[in-house]
């Protein structure tokens, strides 16, 4: 993982950076990392790396990217809404976390505090429940820390940073 730059970033969002990093280098079979604000916007990613070529591939082929740090959080805001309007539908509560298995990898889905997603792509080799423990050990950490001025703090140092790649949705 390319760690991104966090010069000029608050306290908050240096120590929100450093957590995603330790998720994605300390849980074997991780793949990527985003994370979403709750109305769709991604706001932390694992992949900088990815993004460069994303951008590339979208400059290509007008269809879009596949792989980047903005597909994953495009597919986590979605099933995070279709898995909200189910719990409403059911009337069963708010949804804590949502597991995609499937044949070459899994996706995982996990509610933060303020309506924000952690979502995770892992490779089809990875141990779910040790994702699953280390996501919500980042969502404890993490929840009570991301307030809407750090959430317009992350998208902002995105919006600024020239290897992230911008969805046009």
């Amino acid at each position: 993982m390319t760690a991104p730059s966090t010069f000029g970033l608050s306290r908050e969002a240096r120590n929100l950076h450093f957590l995603l990093t330790n998720l994605v280098e300390e849980v074997p079979g991780i793949q990527s990392v985003a994370v979403v604000s709750s109305d769709g916007l991604l706001l932390l990613s694992s992949d900088a790396h990815r993004n460069a070529e994303a951008r590339e591939a979208r400059e290509t082929k007008p269809s879009g990217p596949r792989g980047s740090a903005a597909d994953l959080a495009t597919i986590v805001s979605g099933i995070g809404s279709l898995t909200v309007g189910a719990a409403k539908l059911m009337d069963s509560g708010p949804v804590k976390h949502t597991m995609v298995a499937m044949d070459e990898g899994s996706l995982f889905v996990m509610s933060i505090s303020d309506g924000s997603l952690l979502g995770v792509h892992g490779n089809a080799d990875c141990d779910m429940s040790v994702v699953a423990y280390h996501m919500a050990l980042f969502v404890g950490r993490a929840g009570h820390v991301l307030t809407p001025e750090l959430r317009s703090e992350l998208r902002e140092s995105l919006e600024q940073d020239p290897t992230v790649t911008r969805s046009t949705a």
